[in-house]
């Protein structure tokens, strides 16, 4: 019963931010789901888009974090399976259609 109260509860959190634009640090450590610590230590090295306003608080744009989140995709089996088809019919090598 606990579990689903805490489940509910975070849900409900997530769908909050999911109305902000612009996110504290701990929101946005709570919304990747990186550690503070981690979080800290990629926007000291300047890996995370972040803002400081005013040089001390560090905030972080909704938009921007989840394209940062979504950078270096992997492909499927499927998809490069695909473009293997894809190369071997397209090329002037040997077997290729050209």
């Amino acid at each position: 019963m606990e579990k689903e109260i805490l489940n509910r509860l975070k849900t409900i959190e997530n769908q909050l931010y999911a109305t902000k634009d612009v996110l504290t640090f701990v929101e946005a450590a709570n919304y990747t789901g990186l550690s503070r610590s981690h979080l800290y230590k990629l926007t000291y090295e300047r890996k995370i888009p972040h803002y400081k306003p005013r040089g001390k608080m560090i905030y972080f744009d909704r938009k921007e974090l989840n394209d940062w989140l979504l950078q270096n995709p992997i492909t499927t089996a499927n998809e490069i399976e695909k473009q293997a088809v894809d190369y071997c019919y397209n090329t002037n090598r040997k077997g290729g259609l050209k």
